[in-house]
């Protein structure tokens, strides 16, 4: 089946999906539990709602639930055994003391594979489990609505290896024609959601048609998030889009130019073409200093409206960083055991794939995009700071981005943009389940919650480097190098997986890639 309609926004991307012949996720080989009763025993709470660490803990898992949260002393002292939650004949019991426990990572703006071609979903869902992410919310579907729905429904019933997805359907998809009205407009977002869509990805239309849509959608309890592109922005820039009543903003595009006050229209190059990718982010990079100045009137005032509209910003930070230090993303470490040839291969620099913009990326390039940053950051610390929402999201697989890596690399950038380490895990966790309307049920380590937790041995507040797949590179006590562990468990509905079991498992995957790739 094609979808078009697409290209209202996205003219580059031609998205192609075969029913019933993509991949599927194998049967669950990693994990154990849910558990009747399960208790972790002695770790440090980093709770996710804000409040600083406090330990020793122990937690009472009943079945997928956190049934309570135990203060069991005090740190550099014996634990109080009568304060422990007494274990009963079954229950299974995890020693985790001096560990720090965290909520579940929120990834939203996750994609299950659909940018390069042929990647088994196994891959994507095991890097992202390995990185603690343990929700997802899989903007467009790309793979296919049915395809994603089905994933959802089994990662539900824990049937696969796979955090909670939640389906977003791109608009206009399955559509045999251009949605050219406000009648369209609605009738496709009633389709999309009697299919089970749990909202839906904009990337430009008509402000007509997006206005109706989006009307559509609120009626019917739909989420809704929008990549402004550049052919439609003019008309509708993120403020106009938040007042129509869209929820999250992806990326950045639309809010520099909602900032505009000596021009309504990106002053682009005379040679500029949308289709050519080194223009498209080239000239991106150019974007925020023609916005208002940073504590200007008109940036205060774009700012406080939109925080009074509930709207909340997923800046993806990290999908763009190699924009302004391409080696360094290129030459990422992880690259070697854990990014599959066919997702290399997309992105090397091509003038046919979106995001392989590296035709002759230049000095002056890298330098425009760390101020570019830099304004960028400004503004999205002052949103937070008087009160906006900040979510976390990856975007992974485009632009040397690897599933699960790219989301802790987007940890470690909102800390540079200003957020401080509580701040960070609250945006990752927190905040990210009030924008899914899912923040009774995950998003911080509380009685009555679902088991979703992250479980590490060293501080991640102190480094979040400690928390990628291939550990933290340091000197240990014996003047030798060595790497951290990563993450050592994560827990998903109550199932604890074992994260080096998962890492394992990606390596092979991406051995046997090559493998099959050199004999080809």
């Amino acid at each position: 089946m094609r979808y078009v309609s697409l290209l209202l926004a996205f003219s580059f991307l031609l998205i192609t999906t075969a029913c019933g012949a993509e991949q599927k996720a194998p049967p669950r080989d990693r994990g154990e539990g849910p558990y009747e009763r399960l208790i972790l025993r002695g770790g440090i709470l980093i709770n996710g709602e804000g409040a600083p660490p406090i330990g020793p803990v122990d937690i009472v898992i009943e079945n997928d639930r956190i049934k309570a949260v135990k203060v069991v002393g005090y740190p550099g002292v014996p634990i109080m055994e009568g304060r422990r939650p007494i274990a009963s004949p079954g229950d299974q019991e995890l020693d985790i003391t001096g560990h720090y426990i965290l909520p579940g990572f929120i990834d939203v703006h996750a994609h299950l594979g659909g940018s390069a071609k042929d990647i088994p979903p196994e891959y994507v869902l095991k890097l992202w489990l390995a990185h603690g992410v343990t929700t997802v919310r899989e903007p467009g579907s790309f793979r296919g609505l049915e395809w994603t729905l089905d994933h959802a429904a089994r990662a539900e019933r824990n049937e696969i290896v796979a955090p909670r997805i939640i389906p977003y359907a791109t608009f206009g998809m399955g559509s045999n024609d251009p949605i050219t009205t406000a009648e369209q407009a609605r009738s496709w977002v009633r389709g999309i959601h009697q299919r089970g869509a749990h909202g839906i990805k904009f990337f430009g239309a008509t402000p007509q048609v997006i206005a109706a849509a989006l009307s559509e959608a609120k009626q019917l309890g739909l989420g809704t998030m929008m990549h402004h592109a550049q052919l439609n922005v003019v008309r509708t820039n993120a403020l106009d889009s938040a007042r129509m009543g869209l929820g999250s903003l992806e990326h950045w595009y639309g809010l520099p130019e909602a900032l505009f006050t000596n021009q309504v229209i990106q002053d682009y190059s005379p040679d500029y073409n949308y289709q050519n990718e080194q223009d498209r982010f080239g000239e991106a990079g150019q974007l925020w200093k023609q916005a208002a100045a940073p504590g200007s009137e008109r940036w205060n005032a774009v700012r406080d409206e939109l925080i009074a509209l509930d709207f909340t910003l997923n800046p993806t930070f990290t999908i763009y960083e190699a924009s302004r230090d391409l080696a360094a993303q290129r030459n990422a470490v992880w690259h070697q055991n854990y990014t599959l040839p066919v997702l290399w291969q997309f992105f090397t620099p091509s003038r046919y794939a979106h995001g392989s913009y590296w035709f002759d990326w230049t000095t002056d390039h890298e330098v425009a995009w760390r101020e570019n940053y830099r304004l960028w950051m400004q503004f999205v610390n002052d949103y937070k700071n008087h009160g906006g929402r900040v979510t976390t999201g990856s975007d992974s697989g485009y632009i040397y981005k690897t599933y699960g890596f790219g989301y802790i690399q987007e940890l470690e950038l909102l800390r540079e943009a200003g957020f401080n380490a509580l701040e960070v895990i609250r945006s990752a966790t927190l905040s990210g389940a009030e924008l899914l309307g899912l923040d009774n049920e995950i998003g911080s380590v509380m009685p009555g919650k679902k088991a979703d937790l992250v479980i590490v041995k060293e501080n991640p507040l102190r480094n979040f480097k400690v928390l990628y797949g291939t550990g933290h590179y340091q000197l240990n006590e014996q003047n030798q190098p060595e790497r951290t562990e990563g993450i050592r468990y994560t827990v998903r509905n109550g199932v604890v997986y074992k994260v080096a079991d998962l890492l394992a498992d990606v390596r092979a995957i991406v051995a046997e890639a090559k493998t099959a790739a050199e004999e080809n």
